[in-house]
């Protein structure tokens, strides 16, 4: 029988439970899921969390695969004593939602939305019509799952869309760039910015002062990826020179925002709490029951993590 070790915080345990047992049960697997551990050595995978109950991955000698419930893992990969494979948690329902956030503000910016909403006040404003979505460039920063997700929706709306990533990647109808020149002739087009990037230390506030200063003048900037993407400080300087005419902001440095902090009071940000795109339990189970079963029948990892990438 197959023992899996259920290590994530313990408010997740009554969401995976009985899920990822029904998950397991389809796949026909036969397995014991703990919240316990009294014989590390008998367990064959873990499932996790960053703030999970393990620091020390030592005694698990023979565990198979550690399988994460968050698409980020940088917590995670600085670990030395993690040396099993670790795979990312890559939930089709976590895709749809990230999808539907970038949509959505990206809509809100280009039809200039906050106008109408925040300003009932009888005065009559006809003086801002936008244009059609073609006429809207917008870029990614990002093109893994979640970034190719978000292209290809608003490539459906005939949004000119643009993607960046670390190495050439291809995706049919969006304009693809990469590396320093690729990043460059982006950011210098993109009215509308999403940052979905990954946190590692080569995408620590990559969004800079000099960067930001590339881009066109009012440009809009959304922010579900990793709160430390952006430089801050610049960011608001940025805002208060009006070079960048606002930022949606999903992820922080420090979560929850401290209320001190100047983002909230900001009149050209926008904070939402983290709510872009979250693990579902019942396709997520889906994913980690189909891991394990590959890991059983000696098949390769879906999503296996690169430790040299960090992601």
């Amino acid at each position: 029988m197959t023992q899996i070790y259920f290590a994530a915080t313990p408010k997740q345990w009554p969401l995976y439970r009985d899920t990822l047992a029904q998950a397991c049960a389809r796949l026909g697997l036969d397995v014991t899921i703990t919240q316990n551990a009294p014989d590390p050595a008998a367990v064959d995978y873990i499932i996790f969390e960053p703030d999970g109950v393990i620091q020390d991955f030592t005694p698990f000698t023979n565990c198979k695969a550690v399988l994460n419930l968050w698409a980020g893992v940088e917590r995670l990969v600085t670990n030395p004593t993690l040396t099993q494979p670790l795979c990312r948690m890559v939930d089709p329902a976590m895709t749809e939602s990230m999808a539907e956030y970038v949509t959505g503000h990206v809509l809100r910016y280009h039809l200039g939305l906050d106008g109408h909403i925040l300003n009932q006040d009888g005065i009559w404003r006809h003086d801002h019509i936008p244009p059609i979505a073609r006429k809207r460039p917008v870029g990614i920063l990002g093109m893994g799952q979640l970034g190719q997700a978000a292209a290809r929706a608003l490539h459906s709306l005939n949004f000119p869309v643009m993607g960046w990533s670390r190495s050439e990647k291809s995706l049919h109808g969006i304009e693809t760039y990469h590396g320093e020149a690729g990043l460059v002739q982006l950011l210098s087009r993109a009215e509308i910015l999403v940052l979905l990037m990954p946190r590692t230390p080569q995408t620590e506030n990559m969004l800079n002062a000099a960067r930001l200063a590339l881009m066109p003048r009012g440009a809009k900037i959304i922010n579900p990826g990793r709160g430390p993407l952006i430089d801050d400080d610049a960011l608001l300087s940025a805002l208060n020179s009006g070079h960048i005419g606002h930022a949606t902001l999903d992820v922080f440095r420090i979560e929850p925002l401290p209320a001190q902090h100047p983002f909230w009071g900001h009149p050209n940000v926008t904070v939402t709490p983290h709510i872009a795109a979250d693990t579902h339990p019942d396709t997520a189970a889906q994913v980690l029951a189909e891991n394990i079963r590959r890991g059983e029948a000696g098949l390769a990892f879906l999503h296996i993590v690169d430790r040299t990438r960090g992601y």
